[in-house]
């Protein structure tokens, strides 16, 4: 086992929200270490929307020049590879990688995102971010107008039914099985104009990710060039849990405005701390928790 020297912060997790705080502990003169696995869950979406000087750009040419600009600050080292173990010793954290390489960190950001769980309907995860979409803000330009579906049912497909409606009057509400709406919402969602399909879904068809129709287990089948959906998900990594870091009742990282989690030293931003998922939301709280970091490092150091 390789045991390497003490970094200010290290941060598991290079993507838009670890390469944010990078470049603050950078600018705030940190010894910092940035490990990154390489898998962001936006790998599959071909733009970014919604980001001021950035919209319209692939995700992986914003990450490729937020890296170069990040390692211009001499202080940030990034190494690429996945942290599998991570533990107190004593005023630090170890963190050890797969191929054995160890670190410590005085203080620790996890920047590590959520794993997207795919449902079992064929042609889904090739269509996701492409044409299956999370959120409107991100992608509802883009398809504003188009032949629209919503893949949800209950409390969430009424909430969805409301918002998408603003992008589009082509839609259609998909409950994939009975609808489990009350019955002020049924009344409002066929209001909106939209239809309520409660056929099970077996497919979806595509051509390289861009839809073309949804399929039915009764062998029937209806144009559509978009649906919004919002999957179940996981926590990407679980080393936070196991470090004691409490989670939200909804499965986020709990973590205060500025980043810190319930652990102390421990600081966690992006997309495995807020339903809010977006390259710019995911930047700035980039930012706050870098910011944090080095004042809690000043703190520590009175």
């Amino acid at each position: 086992m390789k045991k390497q020297h003490c970094f200010e912060a290290i941060i598991v997790g290079g993507s838009y929200a670890g390469l944010s705080a990078a470049m603050a502990l950078g600018r705030s003169l940190r010894e910092t270490l940035v490990i990154d696995s390489g898998k962001p869950c936006n790998q599959q979406t071909p733009y970014s929307h919604n980001f001021i000087t950035h919209d319209g750009v692939p995700p992986a040419m914003i990450s490729e020049k937020a890296r170069q600009q990040v390692l211009q600050y001499d202080t940030v080292t990034l190494e690429q590879g996945l942290v599998t173990k991570v533990a107190p010793q004593g005023n630090d954290f170890q963190v050890k990688l797969e191929n054995d390489v160890v670190y410590y960190g005085k203080k620790l950001l996890f920047a590590t995102g959520v794993r997207d769980i795919m449902p079992s309907i064929k042609g889904f995860a090739a269509c996701w971010g492409i044409s299956v979409l999370h959120c409107p803000y991100c992608h509802g330009y883009e398809v504003r107008n188009a032949k629209t579906g919503i893949l949800a049912n209950g409390e969430a497909a009424f909430e969805a039914c409301k918002l998408i409606r603003h992008w589009t009057d082509n839609l259609s509400l998909f409950t994939n099985g009975k609808a489990e709406l009350t019955e002020e919402q049924t009344q409002l969602i066929h209001k909106l104009g939209i239809e309520i399909i409660e056929k099970e879904v077996s497919e979806l068809t595509h051509v390289n990710g861009q839809l073309k129709s949804i399929v039915f287990r009764d062998t029937t089948d209806l144009e559509v060039e978009a649906i919004y959906a919002r999957p179940a998900f996981e926590q990407h990594c679980k080393i936070p849990v196991e470090l004691g870091c409490k989670l939200t009742e909804h499965g986020h990282l709990d973590v205060d405005f500025l980043g810190k989690t319930s652990v102390q030293g421990i600081f966690a931003a992006g997309d495995n701390t807020t339903p809010m998922r977006s390259v710019s939301v995911a930047v700035a709280a980039g930012t706050k928790a870098g910011a944090m970091i080095n004042l809690e490092l000043i703190n520590d150091a009175l």
